[in-house]
């Protein structure tokens, strides 16, 4: 069996550069992820190349003294060009019509099968094994939906910047999902 902890990054002080660094919450939550995760035998950490994400995972690698290694396809799903005026409104039609992408954007259908020939990639690579693999939001959540369908928009919605998800897989494929982060105030 091998597991996969898929982290969503943690919360980013916030500009239209897509290179922004974590906020001072990011960075304290950061730390947080490393405690939770410490404890697994964790053997390799990818992330995705935005900064926001290898930031959530650093103190992570630190206090194993593991090279995060930087994985193109665990970047954020290109929504489409330009800057949407509803955001959310923008990301719910592509979670109703999974084939529908804006000019210049992905679909849910292209995002997952992307998400999941990383990780499909990295199970091969890392037979039986704990690996990290630090990413986005609506990326994250369309790989859990390979294996949980019910998996939607509002799920999307309700993750958390940071989140962590621990995703055991059986030979046959199949993944069982728990998640491992809980905010302070829950």
């Amino acid at each position: 069996m091998s597991t996969l902890f898929l982290v969503r990054h943690a919360h980013a002080v916030w500009t239209l550069d897509e290179n922004r660094p974590l906020s001072a919450q990011g960075s304290e939550d950061a730390n947080r992820v490393a405690i939770i995760l410490y404890e697994f035998p964790i053997s390799a950490i990818y992330s995705s190349p935005a900064r926001r994400a290898c930031q959530t995972i650093t103190p992570l690698a630190g206090q194993l003294g593991l090279s995060i290694h930087i994985e193109p396809d665990l970047q954020e799903r290109r929504l489409g060009n330009g800057v949407f005026e509803d955001f959310f409104k923008a990301v719910e039609a592509t979670w109703r019509n999974p084939s529908f992408a804006y000019p210049g954007g992905e679909s849910s259908v292209m995002a997952q099968k992307r998400g999941i020939a990383v990780v499909q990639r990295l199970l091969e690579k890392h037979p039986a094994q704990h690996i990290v693999l630090s990413t986005h939001g609506n990326l994250m959540a369309l790989v859990l939906q390979t294996f949980d369908p019910s998996i939607d928009f509002l799920f999307w919605k309700s993750l958390t910047m940071p989140d962590v998800y621990k995703l055991n897989i059986n030979q046959s494929g199949k993944g069982l999902m728990q998640r491992l982060w809980q905010d302070i105030d829950e």
